[in-house]
């Protein structure tokens, strides 16, 4: 499996999104710009020029038609897909979860919030939708996974404590069907919890902080990036960094293999949703376009 390397972002990635088809896959990085590319040989199709600040996350509709991304710079911008045209700056506040209405002509895109959850102290580090757009589920600084009533705002469930997470929950990928999700966290481990109930289904430890995680669509298996930071690698160790993919077994929590490349932290990781390739994003400021070997769908534990 020969990665394919791209190199649009001048600073270090932060998150991956693949738009329904497969086709397109969007970059955010610390650089301001989140970059759009072809999913399947890694050409860069265009950068969105307008933030002020790193842009830490991302989602595309589910036509492909809009691109909206959350920044450091306290906005989240509404951007046309094809024109590459920010079309309203949003968010002024930190530590609220704002819901928008997303006009069908932009002419019509206002930035007023449908609702504003007010958050826990520290910040929200990743919100997705519940089953059938019902509920939000949030996870943040303070390492409790919330889930809202994404009609009134109430909150219907906090995540366990003696179960959850022990320290900052970075990342949060739900399934291809939407009925759990997975979690990663600082405290070095995972967790598959329930999108309704939230019930914790499995934990996955490994040996270093957690930033990124992401799920097959098509196979039982889960995958883990991280390392520690920049600032904590020995030059001496080569693999002082840890700095590669793991996959586990979804099932039975067994790391079955590993893919390495970055030279910093991996940050963002993504599976292209007919799951026979996937993608990461590394502190090294580059994305790596993984196309699975047929090896790996016949791996046998």
């Amino acid at each position: 499996m020969r990665p394919i390397l791209m190199k649009g972002h001048e600073r270090p990635l932060t998150f991956l999104k693949y738009n329904r088809d497969g086709d397109l896959l969007f970059s955010c990085a610390k650089d301001h710009n989140p970059t759009v590319w072809y999913a399947d040989n890694g050409e860069r199709l265009g950068t969105y020029r307008g933030h002020n600040g790193a842009v830490w996350c991302c989602d595309v509709s589910r036509d492909s038609g809009r691109l909206i991304t959350g920044s450091a710079d306290q906005t989240a911008k509404l951007w046309d897909v094809q024109s590459v045209i920010t079309t309203d700056p949003f968010m002024e506040l930190t530590s609220a979860i704002h819901v928008k209405r997303i006009a069908k002509d932009p002419a019509d895109q206002t930035g007023e919030s449908l609702l504003v959850i007010k958050g826990p102290q520290g910040r929200i580090n990743r919100a997705i939708w519940g089953p059938l757009n019902r509920t939000i589920i949030s996870a943040g600084e303070d390492s409790i996974i919330r889930i809202w009533d994404s009609e009134t705002g109430k909150l219907l469930k906090e995540s366990d404590k003696e179960s959850g997470h022990k320290k900052t929950i970075t990342s949060l990928a739900k399934s291809a069907d939407g009925s759990h999700f997975l979690t990663g966290s600082l405290d070095k481990s995972a967790k598959i919890w329930d999108s309704r109930t939230l019930s914790l289904i499995k934990t996955y430890v490994t040996e270093r902080p957690v930033n990124a995680v992401a799920m097959s669509p098509l196979l039982d298996h889960v995958v883990l990036g991280g390392g520690q930071d920049a600032s904590a690698v020995t030059t001496t160790d080569h693999r002082a960094g840890k700095f590669e993919a793991k996959f586990y077994d979804k099932i039975l929590q067994e790391e079955i293999g590993g893919v390495k490349g970055h030279f910093g932290p991996i940050n963002a990781l993504a599976f292209n949703p007919d799951g026979k390739s996937f993608s990461s994003g590394g502190e090294d400021g580059y994305v790596r376009l993984h196309h699975f070997d047929q090896d790996y769908f016949n791996i046998k534990i």
